[in-house]
C-alpha cells in the first residue's frame, strides 16, 4: 500500500472517530477558533479556496497540505465529495504529516513545530515542499 493510501484510510479512522470536519464553512472555522491540527485541501480546488486556506492556514500556524481529487477526499471520509477538510485531533495530525513528509526528507519529519513554516514552502511551491 502506497503513501497516499495510507494517508487517505487514516483520514478515514480519524473521521470515524470524529475528528475531522469537512467542507469549507466548518474548516474555517475549526482553524480560527484553533482547534485545527492539520488542513487538507483537494488538489481539485478552485484557486480562490487553496489561496484562502494557505494565507489563513500560514496566519493560523496551522499546517496544510494538498493532496487528492474531491471525490478522494470524500470518498475516504465516506462522504460526498470534499474540498477541504480539518483534523482535529494531534496524533491523527502528526500520522498524516509523517506520512506526507516520507519522501521529502525534510526536517519537517523529525520537529513538527517547522510545519507552519513548511505549509508556507509548499503553498508558494504549489503543494510542493522545496526539496522536492
Amino acid at each position: 500500500m502506497d503513501d497516499r493510501q495510507k494517508i487517505l484510510n487514516l483520514i478515514g479512522l480519524a473521521t470515524k472517530a470524529g475528528k475531522t470536519v469537512s467542507g469549507e464553512f466548518m474548516t474555517e472555522k475549526t482553524v480560527k477558533t484553533g482547534k485545527a491540527s492539520l488542513v487538507i485541501i483537494s488538489e481539485e480546488a478552485s484557486e480562490n479556496t487553496k489561496k484562502m486556506f494557505t494565507n489563513m492556514c500560514t496566519y493560523y500556524e496551522v499546517p496544510i497540505y494538498f493532496l487528492g481529487g474531491k471525490d478522494e477526499l470524500g470518498h475516504a471520509m465516506g462522504k460526498e465529495m470534499r474540498a477541504s477538510l480539518a483534523i482535529v485531533d494531534h496524533g491523527f495530525a502528526k500520522a498524516v504529516v509523517k506520512l506526507m513528509n516520507t519522501n521529502v526528507g525534510s526536517e519537517c519529519e523529525e520537529d513538527l513545530s517547522h510545519l507552519p513554516v513548511c505549509a508556507a514552502e509548499r503553498a508558494q511551491n504549489g503543494g510542493k515542499h522545496e526539496s522536492i
